[in-house]
């Protein structure tokens, strides 16, 4: 018979990187910075969402939806980002292609649409949600794709062992 060594499940290597990920989860969401850009980013999402009836363009109704249905998609993508920080990266660059889309909008939706308000309310919104959605990618600067430390040894360099 050969001798096996029994280990307890908390000195497994993926448990291990488990807790390292949500140890860095964690460490995103309680900085300042974090906690500010994902307070701005829902409400910047919430304002896009209610946009054009702040700035009084609901008239345009193809207009209003876009900025509804994107306004509460960006609020969703950015806020509570620490807890699925793995998919941070992925998440922002969707924030920030709809910061980009929220730009251009007035000039692409279906209609003449392309007033001062429309352009003005689009452009300043659309700015910022890009700003923050690159500020919520850099949270993740530290890191590769995989959520590892680069120079880590994360799942890949383990199995390469």
């Amino acid at each position: 018979m050969t001798d096996r060594t029994h280990t307890t499940m908390e000195s497994h290597p993926d448990i291990a990187e488990m807790r390292e990920r949500h140890a860095q989860a964690e460490r995103a969401v309680t900085t300042q910075r974090g906690q500010a850009v994902e307070a701005l980013a829902l409400v910047t999402g919430l304002y896009l969402a209610a946009s054009p009836w702040i700035a009084g363009f609901n008239g345009f109704t193809t207009l209003a939806v876009n900025n509804l249905i994107t306004g509460i998609a960006y609020a969703l993508l950015l806020s509570g980002f620490g807890q699925a920080y793995e998919r941070t990266h992925a998440r922002a660059w969707a924030a920030a292609m709809l910061g980009v889309w929220t730009i251009i909008a007035p000039w692409v939706v279906a209609g003449s649409v392309a007033t001062t308000r429309t352009v003005v309310s689009n452009v300043i919104v659309g700015g910022i949600a890009l700003l923050l959605a690159l500020a919520a990618g850099m949270a993740v600067g530290g890191t590769d794709r995989g959520g590892t430390a680069r120079g880590g040894r994360g799942r890949s360099a383990r199995m390469a062992r």
